[in-house]
């Protein structure tokens, strides 16, 4: 979607869309509309019980010299402590607009006290919310069709276009992962998420590296192998570099990869298994981050590494009751062959902490059905062994849209992942699952590291539209990542 700005409204046919603060007077708002103008959208409002709470709208048709044109006025609260609100703006519009005919937007803030930051954000959330993935329906009715195409933001001040450029680097790593999320598991498997990763990615300057089933044997993965025995599919390790920071150690980012998960053995049920295209959500996520922070030269050092893997049943599956040696030598008595992410992450976090020496690791992954239950689809669940970290991702979801609520660790709840025949098992209890999940990941966070796991499975698909996306893959995590690496690691 084409995004500008402008110091004034153009000439020629578009919808137009006045954004209204709770303690706005509504005329103050409309003295850039006639006195007919003014009145039958002031009565429209009124009539739509138009009360200004946050992205709410009210739509009327107002006539410009000869030119009937889509008026709405847009709500913006009376609070502004919503650090996402203009994101949740400009996305409503779009959300309202998208295949309703118009092709262009014109969001005119003039008067309000928009900067060129908030302007780019009020962009950012419009263009979100506009991104589709139609290309495999060939049968798509012309109504259904998109057919917005530009946003103008009028009066945001100087600095829109700057800031545009930041917004926009996170929009292409936002669509790089929905791409991905979206895409089944017929066409993304571990190998072509391993190719779109490359072809994304190395023309930026990240540096690819791929480690394939004999390399991870030859360095015992068997944990994250184990998954992927009853595949045709070969399980890759996928690390990408950017090294914008000088010789600061990296951040590292790692990501569960499940490009399909039966559940393998312990297989799920038939509804609603096509589904888990998007248990790669995690590592979707991580890349399309790495995509943002190389479009815009994020002057920050970032590993995202991806453990990739299918999880199916056959004969050579991996069985519940069967023990395996991780790459950090503790041994794993699988209980449970469907709480298959923690086997993969395991050996993807010892790898990239022998590998990269990081001070800060945060993994992210669909882990837990558990984490729904606890949260919704609200918020991602956050544990972490370091109360500073934690604050940090909690500020930047809270600033990026992609919220976390931090969630409880600790020693009654570590050993209960305790095994009679091995070091731990993959699987606990049914209460507490999503910690219960996140202790068995910490027993591989080595000495000194500062760790974050973040549990999204409630977040990288939804089932109806949002204020950023339709229905689908979200892009949770991105923002959040980029958003974490801009506010404490760039000057």
């Amino acid at each position: 979607m084409k995004v500008t700005f402008a110091a004034r409204r153009p000439e020629g046919q578009y919808a137009l869309a006045i954004p209204v603060r709770g303690e706005d007077m509504l005329a103050d708002r409309l003295t850039g509309l006639d006195e007919a103008g003014r009145t039958l959208a002031a009565r429209a409002a009124d009539a739509q019980r138009f009360e200004r709470e946050a992205a709410t709208i009210a739509e009327t048709f107002i006539t410009e010299g000869d030119t009937a044109r889509r008026l709405l006025l847009i709500g913006l609260g009376g609070k502004r402590d919503d650090e996402a609100l203009y994101e949740r703006v400009g996305g409503a519009l779009t959300g309202r607009l998208l295949t309703s005919g118009e092709t262009k937007l014109v969001i005119d803030v003039s008067g309000l006290d928009f900067d060129g930051e908030a302007a780019a954000r009020l962009a950012y959330g419009a263009a979100a919310r506009g991104w589709r993935y139609d290309i495999y329906r060939t049968k798509l009715g012309k109504k259904a069709k998109p057919t917005l195409e530009e946003i103008v933001v009028v009066g945001g001040g100087d600095g829109a276009d700057a800031a545009w450029e930041h917004k926009a680097a996170v929009l292409a790593g936002l669509s790089f992962t929905r791409e991905l999320v979206t895409e089944p598991a017929n066409i993304i498997y571990p190998e072509t998420f391993v190719e779109r990763a490359r072809a994304q990615l190395e023309g930026l300057g990240v540096e690819i590296e791929v480690l394939d089933e004999e390399a991870m044997a030859a360095l015992g993965m068997n944990s994250l192998l184990g998954v992927s025995l009853g595949s045709v599919r070969p399980a890759r390790l996928l690390a990408m570099r950017w090294n914008g920071g000088g010789d600061a150690k990296p951040v590292v980012f790692v990501g569960k990869g499940v490009t399909f998960d039966t559940g393998g053995i312990s297989i799920k049920p038939a509804l609603g298994m096509e589904s888990m295209k998007w248990d790669m959500g995690g590592a979707g996520a991580v890349a399309g981050a790495m995509k943002a922070l190389a479009t815009r030269k994020a002057k920050a050092n970032v590993v995202g590494i991806c453990g990739l893997v299918e999880n199916m049943p056959d004969g050579k599956a991996q069985r519940p009751g069967d023990v395996v040696t991780s790459m950090s030598g503790q041994t794993i008595e699988v209980i449970n062959t469907d709480a298959e992410g923690r086997l993969v992450l395991c050996d993807a976090m010892t790898w990239a902490q022998r590998q990269y020496k990081p001070e800060i690791m945060i993994d992210l992954a669909t882990l837990t059905g558990a984490m729904i239950i606890s949260l919704g689809f609200e918020y991602g669940g956050l544990f972490s062994n370091d109360d500073g970290l934690a604050g940090k991702l909690a500020d930047a979801g809270m600033k990026s849209g992609d919220k976390v609520w931090r969630m409880p660790l600790g020693d009654a709840y570590d050993k209960l992942m305790d095994s009679p025949i091995a070091d731990m098992k993959n699987s606990g209890p049914r209460e507490g699952g999503s910690i219960t999940a996140a202790t068995f990941l910490q027993r591989f966070v080595e000495e000194g590291v500062k760790w974050a796991h973040l549990d999204i499975a409630g977040m990288v698909w939804a089932n109806k539209a949002g204020h950023l996306f339709d229905k689908g893959a979200t892009g949770y995590g991105v923002a959040l990542l980029d958003r974490f690496i801009a506010d404490n690691f760039e000057g």
